[in-house]
């Protein structure tokens, strides 16, 4: 996750990003361990299984986050959600990787205030900075010289930019009033449901 910038005067919008950062850092990291996705030796099966837990993870997250918008539009709008799905994504890639995929799907809670909203994002959004450097690794494996993928960086030259326009809105709704504890607690719930559902291990193929 990029580091927040602004004061740390705890409670206000300059420092939201500061206590998503440092509130959610276990759970963060547990999702990078669990993927693994540096690894120099990933093969396309585990590859493929890793995608696929995160295409139905992304579908899932998604779709509470469109009941949302639906719900607060208006806030919606100011978050462009519209520009940042991703679920569709991991479903080409895994096309490309010549996988079927699944139909298993994780439980997420409903979204329901914006301050849900804002720390699902931050899980989601923050994961396409850590995404920039996967992708370029995993241009670099021979084992995987035949495919390009693209869900790991959505955004490509656009990634900062859509970043700092998710973090100035975030500091934005927790400056008018959001709750940013509430913010972190949905940040760390969607983390731990990501980490845990991506847990599975690769199925076994039938000898």
């Amino acid at each position: 996750m990029a580091a927040a910038g602004g004061s740390p005067s705890e409670g206000t919008g300059d420092d939201v990003l500061r206590m998503l950062r440092t509130g959610t850092a276990d759970e963060h990291e547990d999702v990078e361990r669990t993927l693994d996705l540096m690894d120099p030796g990933l093969e396309r099966p585990r590859l493929a299984h890793v995608l696929d837990r995160l295409h139905g993870f992304w579908t899932v997250a998604e779709a509470g986050l469109d009941d949302w918008a639906e719900r607060h539009p208006v806030d919606a709008r100011e978050l462009t959600w519209s520009r940042r799905r991703r679920a569709d994504l991991f479903a080409d890639d895994l096309h490309a990787l010549g996988a079927p995929g699944s139909d298993d799907l994780p439980r997420l809670p409903a979204v329901g205030a914006t301050e849900a909203a804002l720390g699902r994002m931050y899980a989601l959004e923050g994961s396409t900075l850590g995404g920039t450097f996967i992708d370029r690794h995993l241009a670099s494996l021979p084992q995987l010289a035949d495919v390009r993928l693209r869900a790991f960086s959505p955004y490509g030259a656009q990634t900062g930019a859509m970043w700092h326009a998710f973090r100035s809105a975030t500091r934005a709704k927790v400056a008018a009033g959001a709750d940013p504890a509430a913010v972190v607690a949905a940040a760390r719930e969607t983390f731990a449901v990501l980490a845990a559902w991506c847990r599975t291990p690769l199925p076994s193929v039938p000898g």
